[in-house]
This record gives structure tokens, C-alpha cells and sequence, in this order.
């Protein structure tokens, strides 16, 4: 068997820009609600950046709030995400939920997320999850897995119990300006439609040719 060999029909629900709810915000979170008790990560998303002379990059990370306004994760300031982002003011993200044949692709400006609402979020993270913060300088170099382990284990004994957000720490909110929501279809004639805003902060639907 090659790897062209490997495929299989995809046989989702229609999904049709009449039908389809008019906010892309709405349409997201009903689908999102159809998917969470199905998927083991249903937070988990790509999250695409890019260099100023176009060079990309892509990894996964987890949405951890959603609104009207965008959707938020969290990393490290100093991380290679982190200063792509400050060098171009923009993202994408990808969610593929399997189950369900279905994939919702983002794409939008980014801002940083207020002190406020990084240390409320930090707060709920598990205590060994705020010591490593502080044990991985993100995207660096390093010299080996015990020496990452000692980091961890200095914080640790640093901050028991009591550890701080540290200020290179917090969230970053991906505020779209496109939507796709692309369901899987027989013959590969997938559905996708394409949600665009528009200066008067209106949405419109197109469908795509998949």
C-alpha cells in the first residue's frame, strides 16, 4: 500500500450559507457544543504565525476562552509565536474535529489579553503547570532533559505553594476577520463556507468550491 492508497469518503451533515447562522460567533459555539462531549481535545487548535518576510510556523494550542471578541490561549511572551506575533499584529487558527468531519479555520488580527484577565487565568492552571512556567524559557535552547527537570525543581522549592504570573507570561486574543467552516461531503465535494467582515462590522456568508 502507497500513501495515495490511504483514503476514505467522508459522509457529513450538509451544511448550507442559507442555513448557517448569520453570526460566525454563534455558528462556531454550535458547533463547538455538538463536538466537546466527542472529541478528547475539542479545545485543541492550530495556531499558524508568520514572519515579516513570510516564513511561517504552526503548532497546536489550546483555546481556553471565547467571545464576541476573539478567542484566547495562553504562552510564553519570549516564545517564537509570541515574537511573531508582536512582528505582524496577526494569526490563524485551525480546529479539525474528526468525529464529526468538520474543520473551522480563523484567521484575524491579534491583541495581548489585560494583566487582569492572565492572572485569573494563571490561577486556575494546576500547581505543577505554574512551576513549569517558570522552569522552560519557551523555544530556547536546551541543554538537556535534566537540566529542565533541575529548573522545575528549583521552582518548585522557589514558590511552594505561591507562585506569581510571571510578566513574560499571559494570553493573546485572536480577533477574526474570516471564518471558514468546512464540513466533510461524499466525492470530496466538501462544503465550505466563508464568513468575511466587513467595514461596517457586518459578516457575509459566500460558499467556496472545495
Amino acid at each position: 500500500m502507497t500513501l495515495s492508497d490511504i483514503r476514505r469518503e467522508y459522509l457529513g451533515e450538509p451544511l448550507d450559507e442559507k442555513h448557517s447562522d448569520p453570526d460566525p460567533f454563534r455558528q462556531f459555539s454550535l458547533w463547538f457544543d455538538q463536538v466537546r462531549g466527542l472529541e478528547q481535545d475539542p479545545t485543541a487548535m492550530a495556531l499558524a504565525t508568520a514572519t515579516p518576510d513570510g516564513r511561517p510556523s504552526v503548532r497546536t494550542v489550546l483555546l481556553k476562552s471565547m467571545d464576541g471578541r476573539g478567542f484566547v490561549f495562553f504562552t510564553n511572551y519570549a516564545s517564537r509565536k509570541a515574537r511573531e506575533i508582536e512582528q505582524t499584529g496577526r494569526a490563524s487558527l485551525l480546529f479539525l474535529w474528526r468525529t464529526v468531519e468538520r474543520q473551522v479555520r480563523i484567521d484575524g488580527t491579534v491583541e495581548k489579553t489585560t494583566d487582569d484577565e492572565s492572572d485569573a487565568y494563571f490561577a486556575t492552571r494546576p500547581l505543577e503547570s505554574r512551576w513549569s512556567v517558570y522552569a522552560s524559557r519557551q523555544s530556547d535552547p536546551v541543554e538537556s532533559r535534566q537540566a529542565l527537570d533541575s529548573r522545575y525543581e528549583v521552582a518548585r522549592q522557589i514558590y511552594g505553594d505561591n507562585v506569581p504570573r510571571p510578566h513574560w507570561w499571559g494570553g493573546y486574543r485572536v480577533m477574526p476577520d474570516e471564518f471558514e467552516f468546512w464540513q466533510g461531503r461524499p466525492s470530496r465535494l466538501h462544503d465550505r463556507i466563508q464568513y468575511r467582515k466587513q467595514a461596517d462590522g457586518l459578516w457575509v456568508r459566500t460558499r467556496l468550491a472545495p
